[in-house]
């Protein structure tokens, strides 16, 4: 059965960032993931059928929506994810599956016709590989970003700090070291988002309300995808 999170986003500036990330490392571990820093990087390949049915479901505020991505952390060719997001309200539910990158080369060249369904069965790759057919699922755009992220085990809470938010435009190599990307947000600003399951815990709470937090609907996907 799926299990749905609360995922709330706000738009900050970088000293409020810096403030909220001093408390919350109080109450709260760093993602064992990230580098030295705490950060990593984020690159996502997003999909959609010609029609941009997954980007004006997301601007026209649809109830119930998903959306299809391949994502990889710090440009890395031996972890890359498919994952598949699914909104509803407020809430959000994601499957996800490791793909290798012969798979994922294939998925991007639009030559899947090789991969053996059989060999897949019930798993989310068959799911993806039948709507990329039927709704003829092509590349979409390229979601570049730096993450720090902070866990609370115990209840799987997940507090986000995105930052550097880019759109690769045309360009949907995910590997791609040196392609050029565009900017969706100014250097000041950094994206927060705060998951949880039922409750969010008071003492994160207290943390979080210790500077003014205006709650907005920021999509990175719908950002980057509106430039092009």
């Amino acid at each position: 059965m799926a299990k749905y999170r609360y995922e709330i986003k706000y738009i900050i500036n970088k000293d409020m960032a810096e403030v909220l990330k001093q408390r919350l490392s109080l109450v709260m571990d760093k993602d064992i993931n990230g580098a030295s820093d705490g950060k990593y990087l984020i690159r996502s390949l997003y999909f959609d059928d010609m029609e941009k049915t997954a980007y004006y479901e997301k601007v026209d505020g649809v109830e119930f929506r998903k959306k299809y991505r391949i994502r990889i952390y710090n440009k890395d060719k031996k972890f890359i994810r498919l994952e598949c997001k699914y909104k509803c309200n407020n809430m959000t539910y994601k499957r996800q599956q490791l793909i290798n990158y012969d798979i994922c080369s294939k998925i991007i060249n639009g030559d899947i016709i090789d991969i053996d369904m059989e060999k897949i069965s019930g798993t989310l790759l068959e799911q993806f590989l039948l709507d990329y057919r039927i709704k003829h699922l092509i590349p979409s755009v390229i979601v570049d970003y730096d993450r720090l992220a902070y866990t609370y085990h115990i209840s799987d809470i997940r507090v986000t700090f995105d930052s550097k938010v880019k759109s690769g435009l045309y360009n949907y190599n995910l590997f791609d070291k040196d392609s050029s990307l565009t900017p969706i947000i100014s250097d000041d600003e950094v994206i927060l988002e705060v998951k949880f399951n039922e409750v969010l815990p008071e003492h994160i709470q207290t943390v979080l309300s210790t500077v003014p937090l205006m709650r907005q609907a920021f999509s990175k996907f719908a950002s980057c995808a509106s430039i092009k």
